[in-house]
């Protein structure tokens, strides 16, 4: 019996212990591990869930283990979670390395696949496949190839802990109070998801926005790493890998394929902001966004309000680490064009389970806070986590708490030391 397990991992390297000893797989499983593409899309346009499983396998897993790139970009367009981890804590990026199949590794971190994850569940497997040589050789192979690829830098690297580029150009990282991670931990909550942004650099030379970056990955830790989000639940999107494509993806597939009853949602964006000076509108500002094109090339907030209102989380938590005005801060506008007064209040149609904080009001600018190596209102919602008692038991916010933590020391500093008003605001559904 083990045999022709052992002869079936041979063939695909590895489809996952537990899968393989029982003998079961799904239908879009079985489809994916034989490459054929027709058959992925026929279940797939027939309602089969793209993140289907048995024991933590799924398509992703079946398919990146026998290195069908073609069947690896279906189901990512398709919104698969290419963090689903199995029992024993395997992944599709694991598979696709024991297999050494760089193309598909290459197409899996190029979608935020977590490098160190892959890395960790492939140590647990060796554990278990101690006593079968060729298989504990393949899985140390497959661990080198992914230390090398992290090494070198051939990949940007993992959502939660990218590794960019040298050629990249970042504010110099600068060491603050709140970079050191409280530590205090919630309880994991599997059910917790979110998607973080940090945009410092702009494709079209755009002001960059200081720290965007530093701010984004600082808040994907404390989500892993205090708050109880499991790293595989965590998008990190930083500069280049933060396409408009990517906010689409994101908010409008990926979310929606993950996101469960009574699930919590964590939305962050540090970057520039954009009014649309003829209709008014706020739109956040991808890497390749263009404020003279800003409605095609921007992703407007009442596109990700109106995403994130379909989901049937039991919370949602958006934080804008921005501007929207075009007067200046982490805002930019169109060569010519005035800037606006945005009433991001008045303006913004919530669902009943969504609680919007921002940086600022919508005639104001968002400060860098250069000493702290964050944005102001950043450096505080952090700075409010880690010592503030805002946490509840389970990593969830206490929002009014933090609010009247935050509020003050931002609109201090701004007076004090930039001669600004900064007046974050703390916006919930409207109530009838």
């Amino acid at each position: 019996m083990f045999s022709k397990t052992v002869l079936k991992i041979h063939l695909c390297f590895i489809l996952g212990l537990l899968l393989l000893m029982t003998g079961c797989a799904t239908a879009l499983m079985q489809v994916a591990e034989k490459g054929d593409i027709n058959g992925v899309k026929a279940l797939l346009d027939q309602g089969a869930d793209v993140n289907e499983s048995f024991y933590g396998n799924t398509a992703l897993m079946s398919a990146s283990s026998c290195g069908h790139t073609d069947v690896v970009k279906l189901l990512i367009e398709r919104g698969v979670n290419v963090n689903t981890m199995t029992q024993i804590g395997s992944s599709a990026l694991g598979y696709a390395a024991i297999g050494g199949h760089r193309d598909v590794m290459k197409i899996l971190i190029d979608n935020g696949a977590n490098v160190d994850a892959a890395i960790r569940g492939l140590e647990q497997g060796t554990a278990i496949v101690v006593g079968h040589p060729d298989l504990f050789a393949r899985i140390k192979m497959g661990i080198k190839l992914l230390e090398k690829t992290v090494k070198k830098q051939e990949i940007a690297s993992q959502p939660t802990m990218p590794v960019l580029r040298p050629s990249q150009e970042v504010s110099p990282a600068i060491k603050s109070d709140v970079d050191d991670l409280p530590p205090v931990t919630a309880k994991p909550n599997k059910n917790a998801y979110a998607i973080v942004i940090g945009v410092e650099k702009y494709r079209q030379k755009l002001p960059k926005a200081d720290y965007a970056d530093n701010d984004a990955r600082i808040m994907a830790e404390y989500l892993t790493k205090v708050m109880g989000y499991p790293e595989e639940n965590v998008v990190t999107l930083l500069n280049d890998r933060a396409l408009k494509s990517d906010f689409e993806k994101y908010f409008e597939k990926w979310l929606g394929n993950n996101v469960e009853k009574g699930s919590s949602v964590f939305i962050y964006f540090s970057g520039h902001g954009a009014p649309n000076t003829k209709t008014g509108d706020a739109y956040l500002v991808p890497y390749d966004g263009d404020p003279t094109f800003i409605d095609q090339t921007g992703y407007s907030l009442k596109r990700m309000y109106d995403a994130l209102g379909k989901l049937p989380a039991k919370e949602i938590v958006v934080a804008l680490d921005s501007c929207f005005s075009g007067a200046g801060g982490r805002s930019v506008i169109a060569k010519g064009a005035r800037p606006l007064v945005m009433n991001l209040r008045n303006n913004t149609a919530l669902s009943k389970n969504m609680t919007v904080i921002s940086a600022s009001a919508g005639d104001q600018i968002s400060s860098t806070y250069d000493e702290k190596g964050h944005g102001l209102f950043t450096y505080f919602m952090l700075k409010g986590i880690k010592n503030e008692d805002v946490l509840n038991p389970d990593g969830s916010i206490k929002m009014d708490d933090l609010f009247g933590y935050l509020k003050p020391q931002v609109e201090r500093i701004a007076r004090k030391q930039f001669n600004n008003e900064q007046t974050p605001q703390l916006i919930g559904a409207k109530k009838n």
